[in-house]
């Protein structure tokens, strides 16, 4: 019954259903990630442009459940920022596409940030990132890397990953700027009339599994785990650009 009501048989609604979960399971502990770990596993299942509005439902309902704890200990001042920058450099990624190739300029942004992601891994400092400007050059940029490829939380998470704070307030930051972004997000998707009735329908209960995951991913951030947030998250951005640029070579 409800392989029908989401239009899929059985083995792919169970596959989804996985991925959903795991996908919550690491945007609990993480704090970023869901829908790079949805995208990269479920394009061969439902169509990129079908899994963004999926996408939007299960990232929107997290943020919903870690905005609690993380409002209280995020860097609020610099998420509004990020997430400002964002709205403004979203119609330039948009504008760009017309003139570039989407795979080109896909291919850039991802080697730009497994670029940084590496060199942070080293135990590089990136100063330039932790003044006002790289703030506000951040957000724009996320912003153009997600009207040119879908990729601005990526960058996003390496600007906060650079910084000098605790884990805790890492995460909660990234929360804050995830769920202030989805807002944004949503009225683009109303305008261009991707968020349809079947979206609705699939992502809600797509939530479901997504919504266990989180839990349980916000359980294991524990002060004795939180020492393994940075490498971690590291490593899980370094996974999603290699596993984004063999996707795009091949």
């Amino acid at each position: 019954m409800m392989a029908d009501i989401l239009a899929l048989n059985n083995t792919d609604l169970l596959l989804l259903i996985l991925i959903c979960f795991f996908a919550g399971l690491i945007r609990g502990f993480s704090g970023f990630g869901l829908s790079a770990f949805v995208m990269s596993l479920s394009v061969t299942i439902i169509p990129p442009i079908e899994l963004i509005p999926i996408c939007w439902w299960m990232e929107f309902v997290a943020g919903v459940f870690m905005i609690k704890d993380g409002w209280k200990e995020s860097d609020k001042g610099t998420s509004i920022v990020l997430w400002l920058g964002a709205i403004c450099g979203l119609p330039i990624g948009l504008f760009v596409t017309k003139i570039l190739d989407v795979q080109i300029s896909k291919f850039v942004a991802l080697a730009l940030i497994l670029t940084l992601s590496v060199i942070l891994f080293r135990n590089f400092k990136l100063h330039f990132l932790s003044s006002k400007l790289g703030t506000v050059c951040s957000g724009i940029c996320a912003g153009i890397a997600t009207g040119l490829a879908s990729i601005g939380g990526l960058i996003v998470a390496t600007y906060v990953l650079a910084s000098q704070n605790s884990a805790r307030r890492m995460r909660a930051s990234l929360v804050v700027y995830i769920l202030l972004n989805s807002l944004t997000t949503f009225v683009f998707l109303i305008i261009f009339d991707v968020m349809d009735q079947k979206a609705l329908v699939r992502g809600v209960l797509l939530a479901l599994p997504s919504s266990i995951g989180v839990v349980l991913g916000s359980i294991l951030f524990m002060q004795k785990l939180e020492k393994y947030y940075r490498p971690f998250s590291l490593g899980l951005l370094i996974t999603f650009c290699i596993v984004g640029l063999i996707r795009l070579i091949g």
